[in-house]
């Protein structure tokens, strides 16, 4: 097990390494000057060409890519064209918003979406079947920031019973949690109730049964585990692209994470953000996928790495 962790974190290196080329192209190449957006239209063009010249724009792209690299690997991701703040120290304040609110909105996910699969695929063609699998296309086909918009509407605006925006107590990350966990959850239910159904199939269920095992001892103890192993692999995807497609929900609910940093750098073309930001939403996907792969030998005993 160690050599194989090892050998994917190496693995890691190139594909990090690519990562950083195409965020830096990416930033560089989009229209847009940040010189012109940080000091306004109005600057004259001898403090623009001086304000070019300090941020190494004048440089070849070979050079400023080789500059960022080196700064990088020192753990150095640059100062921000607009706060001009610490790039690490922004993105440090800001992940525990990010990480708590995707959290709770896995947990939200898990916790609705395995059990609405369960209760469907062991009372298939059920009313509460029909009923899950309705809701399940309803919340796939709603866009987030519409239903984050709705039940604001509906909790905040109209019932009061949570505030519209902002962050600070517990009672702030529902609404925001609920938003970002529902198109998931919906998501846990199709791929649960389709494995358990399989799994329901297999002779070993039957022969279960037929020794006079209850059907919760057969359910839970026999098909569920093996059940499991596809939902692990698809929320582990899920968590991964809750990180970094928080940004919507958290603009909505004006939550001070990683998202909301992302969307206004962009508008202001901070490069070093944009960059940052880029490459570690991608190591945090690659991380989760190696936690998934590595939770299939705990599920189930007779995978085995090496």
């Amino acid at each position: 097990m160690f050599s194989y962790i090892l050998r994917r974190i190496v693995g890691m290196v190139p594909i990090l390494l690519v990562i950083t080329v195409i965020a830096f192209l990416f930033v560089h190449l989009t229209p847009g000057d940040p010189i012109r957006i940080m000091y306004g239209a109005e600057i004259d063009q001898e403090t623009y060409q001086q304000m070019r010249a300090r941020e190494g724009f004048d440089d070849p792209m070979v050079v400023q890519y080789g500059r960022y690299m080196m700064n990088m690997l020192q753990g150095d991701f640059g100062i921000s064209y607009r706060t001009r703040s610490n790039v690490s120290d922004e993105i440090i304040r800001r992940f525990g918003y990010t990480f708590v609110l995707t959290v709770l909105s896995m947990i939200w996910a898990l916790v609705i979406g395995i059990t609405v699969g369960i209760i469907s695929a062991t009372r298939r063609n059920s009313w509460m079947d029909r009923t899950g699998m309705v809701t399940t296309i309803t919340a796939l086909s709603i866009p987030e920031f519409w239903f984050g918009l709705m039940i604001m509407q509906i909790f905040a605006v109209q019932l009061g019973w949570f505030p519209t925006s902002g962050s600070g107590t517990w009672i702030h990350l529902m609404l925001p949690s609920l938003t970002l966990g529902f198109g998931v959850a919906a998501t846990i239910v199709r791929f649960t109730r389709s494995s358990m159904l399989e799994v329901l199939r297999e002779d070993y269920v039957r022969t279960a049964r037929a020794k006079g095992q209850s059907e919760r001892v057969v359910v839970w103890s026999h098909v569920l585990r093996n059940a499991l192993i596809p939902v692990v692999t698809m929320s582990g995807l899920q968590f991964g692209f809750l990180i970094g497609g928080a940004v919507v929900v958290e603009q909505v609910f004006a939550w001070p994470g990683l998202g909301s940093y992302l969307i206004d750098s962009i508008l202001n073309r901070d490069y070093p953000v944009i960059q940052a930001l880029i490459l570690l939403f991608s190591f945090q996907f690659l991380v989760i996928n190696l936690l998934v792969d590595i939770s299939y030998a705990w599920l189930n005993p007779q995978i085995r790495y090496h």
